[in-house]
Parts: C-alpha cells; structure tokens; sequence
C-alpha cells in the first residue's frame, strides 16, 4: 500500500476517473470537464488538510487499486459520541486483479487510517458484488437512512 500525498494529483485523477466512468457508467467519449476539474480541487484541499486519505494497492511496483477515506466531524451522538466519521469511497481494484485481496488491502488500510484518526462511525456505499467482502471485514448494512432527490427548495418564515 502506497498513501497518496498531494504531489500525487495526476495519478489520483486518473484512478478517480476510472472509478466515476466505471460507477456512474459514464462513456469513455463523454467530456468530464467539469467534474474532474472539481474532484482535483477536492484533492487539493482535502489532502493537504488531511480531510481524506487516499492510497493506492501497488504490486511489483504497478498501481493495480486505490481507495480514499474522507474524514469528517458531525455532532457527538450516542452511536459516536467523538462524532469522528470515515467515509470510505473510491475503492477500487482493476478488473485482472480481482478477487487476488487488492480490495480487501484497500479497505483494511483505509479502516486503520480511519480508526487512527479516531473515527467512532465508518460507513461506504457499496456495489452489490462487494457487499461479501465488506460484510466479512465487519460492516453492516445501515437502516433508517434516506437520501434526497428532489427538487431544490424555497422556505417562508412567518
């Protein structure tokens, strides 16, 4: 495992883009201008505060995976009462490699960075092809979640 640091943009943006074009099931010719332009400015920032970790799985000196970690602080609960959070995201492991424990390196790495860190929750979204994974190194799936999709909106105070 190799951590990235912020001279690293370049490779973090092109393993950022593999993983946004593979996910989001975004066509090799369809421009990402803008996008990528705002995942380089999260880099930027991000790393050099030390609000994401990103690494990458390295064999025989050849990157084969990569993951990240975004550190976070919300309000102390009794579920976390640091109210440190680690937000896995970006992992990756390319297509020839899987199934070898490249991801399970990833994840295993960015766990020990998150709890160093201090993180009392740690949560990802997952593909369904990896939940065996994730469910063996100890996650569960989160009830009582709901994610907003509407429309943009508008409030009166009276």
């Amino acid at each position: 495992m190799r951590k990235a640091d912020p001279s690293d943009p370049e490779t973090l943006m092109r393993w950022r883009e593999v993983v946004l074009r593979e996910v989001f099931s975004i066509p090799a010719e369809e421009p990402m201008g803008d996008l990528l332009a705002a995942n380089r400015a999260y880099y930027r920032t991000a790393l050099e505060t030390g609000a994401h970790i990103a690494c990458f799985a390295c064999v025989e000196g050849t990157i084969v995976g990569c993951g990240g970690v975004c550190l976070y602080q919300e309000m102390p609960s009794p579920d976390n009462s640091s109210g440190k959070c680690g937000y896995l995201m970006n992992i990756y492991t390319l297509p020839a490699m899987r199934q070898r424990g490249v991801g399970r390196a990833v994840v295993q790495w960015l766990l020990q960075e998150a709890q160093r860190w201090g993180a009392g929750k740690i949560y990802l979204e997952a593909s369904e092809q990896a939940y065996p994974l994730y469910r063996a190194l100890g996650f569960q799936d989160m009830k009582g979640y709901l994610k907003y999709q509407g429309a943009s909106v508008s409030v009166e105070l009276r």
